[in-house]
């Protein structure tokens, strides 16, 4: 899959635009059966994963936050292992399918290492995101089980502006 050359572009999203995602993923999640609980990745996924929640009948809900070090004694920042700062107990996870709740999946390590985890605590991950960027995923033959969108730019949701935007020279649309 070709790469754009250093996108810069950006997307600012709306509450709007967040809905419809989510009717788009509701479907397809819908599709593969019941799910014993969430896992929401922190802090992207806690307001995607709030919203599928409740529109999935999911009550079990559960968070997972995760740092990957810019640099680990000498070693670069994208092969660095993962700390996860918080992580369900597997006792939560043993022998249920969980949903793994991100906002996006940029190059894939969160997700993964997240899915992983869960695994190895006896369970069965599916990883669900609003927006998937195949251009800057680190894995070739990984992406995740659902997504709402494809894209290339740097999304900023409608949660996050004040955040997102610092440093970037653009007119904002009204976000009321």
């Amino acid at each position: 899959m070709d790469r754009p050359e250093g996108s810069k572009r950006h997307e600012i999203l709306t509450w709007e635009d967040v809905d419809k995602l989510i009717d788009v993923l509701i479907p397809q999640i819908r599709g593969i059966g019941l799910f014993d609980g969430m896992i929401m990745i922190t802090r992207g996924g806690v307001i995607p994963g709030g919203m599928l929640a409740e529109a999935l009948g999911i009550t079990r809900l559960l968070t997972a936050a995760v740092d990957f070090p810019a640099e680990t004694q000498g070693t670069p920042g994208l092969m660095a292992w993962p700390q996860f700062l918080q992580f369900p107990e597997a006792s939560l996870l043993t022998n249920r399918r969980m949903l793994i709740v991100d906002d996006v999946w940029g190059s894939g390590r969160t997700s993964i290492s997240v899915r992983e985890r869960v695994i190895s605590a006896g369970a069965t991950g599916f990883m669900c995101v609003l927006h998937y960027n195949p251009y800057r995923s680190l894995f070739t033959k990984e992406r995740p089980d659902f997504y709402g969108a494809v894209t290339d730019a740097y999304i900023v949701y409608p949660w996050e502006v004040d955040r997102g935007l610092r440093g970037l020279a653009m007119n904002l649309p009204d976000m009321n």
